[in-house]
C-alpha cells in the first residue's frame, strides 16, 4: 500500500524491535508499525486507521508504550544511518503559506456600473436590497 513500510525499511528496523516482554508476544509487528505510520502520514485520527492495519487501539497503545520507552528515538538513529544521514523530515510548523493565504489586507475594488445597475433594478425590492444584492446578468 501507499504508506507501508519497503522491505528495506523493515529489514532496518525489525532487529531494532523489543524482543522481550511479558504478556502476550506481540504479533504481525510489521501490520501494526504501518498503520501507525499511515496515521502519523495521513494526520488522521487513530480511530480512521484503516481495519487492514489490525485494531486502532493496538496500534495507538504500542505508539504510546514506545515513545515513553524511547525506542521510536532508536528507530529514527537506525534509519538516519541506513540512509547515510541522507534523510529529511518536514513538519507543517515549520512550513510557510504562501502571501494569498497568510491574512494580506486584501484589496477589493467595487465598480458598479451605472447604466447595467440601473436597467437591471427589479421594482419589486426595497431600495435597501438594491444596493445589497445585485443582480449580474
Amino acid at each position: 500500500m501507499r504508506y507501508d513500510l519497503t522491505d528495506f525499511e523493515w529489514s532496518v528496523i525489525e532487529p531494532l524491535l523489543p524482543r522481550k516482554r511479558r504478556g502476550v508476544k506481540p504479533k504481525k509487528n510489521r501490520r501494526v508499525l504501518n498503520g501507525i505510520f499511515w496515521v502519523l502520514r495521513t494526520g488522521a485520527p487513530w480511530r480512521d486507521m484503516p481495519e487492514r492495519y489490525g485494531p486502532y487501539t493496538t496500534a495507538y497503545n504500542r505508539f504510546n508504550r514506545w515513545r515513553k520507552a524511547g525506542i521510536w528515538d532508536r528507530l529514527m538513529d537506525a534509519i538516519v544511518k541506513a540512509h547515510d544521514g541522507n534523510v529529511q523530515m518536514i513538519d507543517s510548523s515549520i512550513v510557510r503559506v504562501h502571501q494569498h493565504a497568510s491574512g494580506v489586507e486584501k484589496k477589493v475594488e467595487i465598480v458598479v456600473w451605472g447604466e447595467a445597475a440601473a436597467a437591471s433594478r427589479r421594482k419589486s425590492t426595497r431600495a435597501s436590497m438594491r444596493r445589497a444584492a445585485r443582480s449580474n446578468s
